[in-house]
């Protein structure tokens, strides 16, 4: 069974910074891409960057800049480093990847709380 967890998230102050982590583990033949995805209370789940395997990135407009997704293909990792953060980047961060098994389906990590606060 796959299963993707989280780590890294906390209470920071506003300029502050956050490194988020996310591991893969489980029977894997591959994974495609891979991604940060955030959910604010009372707002929709928003993509905050993606990754694919080649390593082309995607970033929301407001984190641009400030945010930078990496992973390792061999220990089945994405990060995402998180600088400059504002007020508006509290929400819970959820890690994404498409994954192959036996058959190719999304999976999704149980969730990490950023808080931005002074």
């Amino acid at each position: 069974q796959v299963r993707l967890v989280e780590s890294g998230g906390g209470l920071v102050q506003p300029g502050g910074s956050l490194r988020l982590s996310c591991v893969a583990s489980g029977t894997i033949f591959t994974i495609n891409g891979m991604g940060w995805y955030r959910q604010a209370p009372g707002k929709q789940r928003e993509l905050v960057a993606s990754i694919a395997k080649g390593r082309t990135t995607n970033y929301l407009d407001s984190v641009k800049g400030r945010f930078t997704i990496s992973r390792d293909n061999f220990q089945n990792t994405v990060d995402l480093q998180m600088n400059d953060l504002k007020p508006e980047d509290t929400a819970v961060y959820y890690c994404n990847a498409q994954i192959t098994t036996y058959y190719t389906a999304d999976y999704w990590g149980q969730g990490t709380q950023v808080t931005v606060s002074s």
